[in-house]
């Protein structure tokens, strides 16, 4: 039974998390190599080494993917994860050396703790040195700890977001989603249609208003920079970095049905796919399970999340 992406071979998943400054990072580490294709929604994107996925680059492998808090700032992380897989011998080999192949992506979790502390090099590391191949840890954790959704009318009206991972096997095919969710919008079940997260009536209220039928009727709100969800897909189908990328592209369905509204000018909303199996797949059915995953990984993204810097959340501390 797949319910995470650590239930694929190959694939593992480290955290490390300011909880005082509500910031962190993530790690998808892929040592064996994986091949990677990446599609971008949002418009408000921060990212490093992204190139290397374009199936124009020489790099055939990526090693790990890093997702982190601390807007811009929080690339700085990536280096940290780069230098321990050098230290373990992994990456792209240029002679006698390794080049760890490490794209990374960021979100804006300034508006929440400590916006002057941000991910560093060292809690990269510390990432790298977390990394396991048990159950993802999800809720307020690495990259998610300062995550945040429901943002129409600020801050103080919003509620907590974070790590969420869900998986699907079809026969010997397994196809699984992280996601670390940080939006401008709301979060909606697709399987149900029922908003689970989002903007509050008040900041002492509990009750939805629905940010997307707001906005059908004109209310503009706070729509501002400081969101962005970030989504890794993995499977064990034998994909190339042209079906990979395709299938970052459908795996973006679930985005835009999980998140209401998704994909707006201040998310920089971004699905990378991970191919790390030498299974057959139609890439169609893939697509549609990737789709799924990916929307019930941000629905757990939420319903995990607590409490954290006065930004209520769905989960029992």
């Amino acid at each position: 039974m797949v319910q995470g992406i650590t239930d694929i071979a190959g694939i593992k998943v480290g955290h490390a998390s300011d909880f005082d400054a509500l910031t962190g990072c993530t790690v998808v580490l892929c040592e064996a190599g994986a091949v990677a294709g990446v599609d971008i929604g949002g418009a408000a994107t921060g990212t490093q080494e992204f190139d290397t996925m374009s199936p124009l680059h020489v790099a055939g492998l990526v090693h790990g993917i890093v997702f982190a808090g601390g807007s811009a700032f929080g690339l700085e992380a990536a280096s940290g994860v780069r230098r321990a897989l050098e230290k373990k011998g992994v990456g792209f080999a240029m002679g006698s050396l390794r080049v760890p192949i490490v794209p990374s992506a960021i979100l804006f979790d300034l508006g929440i703790g400590k916006s002057d502390v941000r991910p560093t090099r060292e809690m990269g590391a510390a990432c790298a040195a977390a990394a396991t191949a048990g159950p993802v840890v999800e809720g307020c954790i690495g990259a998610g700890t300062g995550a945040t959704v429901g943002k129409l009318f600020g801050m103080s009206r919003a509620m907590k977001g974070g790590v969420g991972s869900a998986g699907h096997q079809m026969g010997s095919v397994k196809i699984a989603a992280l996601a670390v969710v940080n939006a401008f919008g709301d979060v909606r079940d697709p399987r149900t249609g029922v908003l689970v997260a989002g903007a509050r009536h008040s900041p002492a209220s509990s009750e939805l208003v629905d940010t997307e039928r707001l906005m059908r009727e004109g209310q503009e709100g706070g729509l501002s920079g400081g969101n962005t969800t970030l989504v890794v897909v993995v499977t064990n189908a034998k994909l190339t970095k042209v079906s990979a990328t395709r299938l970052a592209k459908m795996a973006q369905a679930g985005v835009l049905r999980a998140l209401s509204p998704g994909h707006t000018m201040s998310d920089g909303d971004i699905v990378i796919a991970l191919s790390v199996g030498n299974e057959a797949s139609n890439l169609n059915v893939l697509g549609v399970a990737a789709a799924d995953v990916v929307g019930q990984a941000i629905v757990r993204g939420v319903k995990t999340a607590k409490t954290l810097g006065g930004v209520p959340g769905l989960a029992v501390p």
